[in-house]
């Protein structure tokens, strides 16, 4: 009685020691969302509600710039508007800025994305 024997041969045709390679042109990979990818979207917000709209568009990793210059003369409005986004971006772990001299425009990004605060002067 043996206890160890010898393995026979495979019995797909191939003689052992070969390999079997398989044509990746051939092969059908599912469709997979390409993560790497952001979209920059244009958004206005023109009442405060509007922040809790495209809030899933933050958390979905869109690169955001936002028009608040409707609401941009109710300062009251535009603090809530900013610690709203502050919020919203912390929870994403990404990165705001204001834009503009009056602070109306915001861009908002992903994770993996920072906002550089520094002007970029002619030399």
């Amino acid at each position: 009685m043996a206890i160890l024997r010898k393995r026979s041969a495979p019995e797909s045709g191939n003689p052992p020691g070969t390999r079997k390679f398989i044509d990746l042109n051939d092969y059908k990979f599912p469709e997979m969302k390409d993560e790497s990818r952001g979209i920059v979207r244009v958004a206005e917000i023109a009442r405060f509600e509007d922040v809790r709209k495209i809030s899933p568009f933050i958390y979905e990793g869109n690169i955001l710039i936002l028009d608040c210059s409707p609401v941009s003369r109710e300062e009251y409005l535009m603090t809530r508007i900013k610690d709203e986004l502050k919020r919203i971006v912390r929870d994403v772990n990404g990165d705001v800025a204001g834009l503009g001299s009056n602070g109306a425009y915001f861009v908002v990004t992903p994770p993996g994305i920072s906002i550089d605060r520094q002007r970029i002067r002619a030399f």
